[in-house]
């Protein structure tokens, strides 16, 4: 039996399915999918554009938990019965096309088509994957280490078929709640890495492979 591996292909096919059986909509930027605490009662997946997910505590700290892009699929805990409502709010990060596909249509695509189940169950545990070097990452490296990891991903550096370099537009507080560290430290690295020749400000930022060593420097 083969390995389960995603590749570009697939992540396309399993995004049309959802546009072609769903809604696709457009949002803009700023605009919510869905806010924590709503109703989990579809999936949406990103066609173009950008989506942060945040969560508040009860003392109404806010956290960034994850930028999901072209591609991506939000809210597919949805599927899961012990996950009736939401627990992250969804919002644009830049205007977005992206298709809603109700709970219901979801499950039965994946009781009825196979291929579907299959790059479904991929995608997931692609995804499950992503978060555990997330969660090592936040473990185990410096937030300069985190700040570049982080920097690399939301550029497409290592991601196949994606266009790399240029960050979308984010703020330093959102980099900072992504990192798990403070916006001085994040403008103090930022900084850093601009005079080191491995990131330039040209309206947007770009990032250059070489920000690469300063993740693999020990």
């Amino acid at each position: 039996m083969k390995p389960i591996k995603t590749t570009e292909t697939d992540t396309d096919t399993l995004m049309a399915t959802i546009a072609q059986e769903g809604t696709v909509v457009s949002y803009r930027k700023g605009q919510v999918l869905f806010s924590q605490g709503d109703p989990s009662d579809a999936v949406f997946s990103i066609q173009k554009g950008k989506v942060k997910l945040t969560v508040v505590s009860k003392q109404s700290k806010e956290a960034v938990i994850a930028i999901l892009a072209a591609g991506d699929l939000v809210g597919e805990a949805s599927l899961v019965g012990q996950q009736p409502i939401r627990l992250a709010t969804a919002s644009a990060m830049s205007d977005c096309s992206i298709a809603r596909l109700a709970k219901p249509a979801m499950l039965r695509l994946l009781r009825e088509d196979h291929v579907f189940a299959r790059l479904l169950l991929s995608y997931v545990l692609t995804r499950n994957i992503r978060i555990e070097e997330d969660l090592v990452d936040q473990l185990f490296n410096s937030s300069e280490k985190r700040l570049a990891r982080v920097l690399l991903l939301l550029a497409n550096f290592g991601k196949e078929g994606a266009p790399a370099g240029m960050l979308p537009d984010i703020s330093q507080e959102t980099l900072a709640g992504l990192v798990g560290t403070t916006r001085s430290r994040v403008s103090f690295f930022m900084n850093k890495f601009r005079k080191l020749g491995l990131i330039e400000y040209n309206g947007g930022i770009e990032v250059h492979s070489s920000l690469l060593n300063i993740v693999l420097h020990d």
